[in-house]
């Protein structure tokens, strides 16, 4: 129970910090800036909304409030996805690109700071085999459609 509280309570805590400093330095939430991320990482600079929802753990419905506050901001523009008709592609814009980037120093300083410089070497990599390891799992889980159900094992 104490380390799920102390996890749930750092996370809680963590995400204010960023989302502070993301608001003060760029006027961005820590969604936006997630979005703008993202897209900015693509070679295109696109992506898919329903994929980019899938990389940002978010629903469909949330990933479209953000686009559409970074769109009304210059920073996102939608298209259609010329494979799917019902498919709408978020483009990062020069702008998105610029605020993206004007973001990332102050965003990596306070990950760094609140985070990474806390950790010695060995629990950093303690917290990332033990979180990659809870991530692998809830993988496993929803692609074999169900929560707790494992997937097939083949033989």
């Amino acid at each position: 129970m104490t380390a799920w509280m102390t996890f749930l309570h750092a996370g809680v805590v963590l995400n204010r910090r960023i989302d502070h400093q993301l608001k003060e330095d760029s006027g961005l939430s820590h969604v936006q800036y997630a979005v703008l991320a993202r897209l900015a990482e693509a070679t295109s600079g696109e992506i898919r909304m329903k994929k980019l929802a899938g990389i940002l753990n978010t629903s469909k419905s949330g990933l479209t409030y953000q686009v559409d506050q970074l769109e009304k901001a210059g920073l996102v523009r939608r298209k259609p996805d010329p494979d799917d008709v019902r498919g709408v592609i978020a483009v990062i814009t020069d702008e998105g690109r610029k605020r993206q980037a004007q973001a990332a120093p102050g965003h990596v300083a306070v990950v760094r700071e609140h985070l990474i410089d806390v950790l010695s070497p060995e629990q950093l990599a303690l917290l990332t085999d033990g979180l990659g390891e809870v991530c692998r799992k809830l993988r496993a889980t929803e692609e074999s459609g169900g929560w707790g159900v494992p997937p097939a094992v083949s033989g």
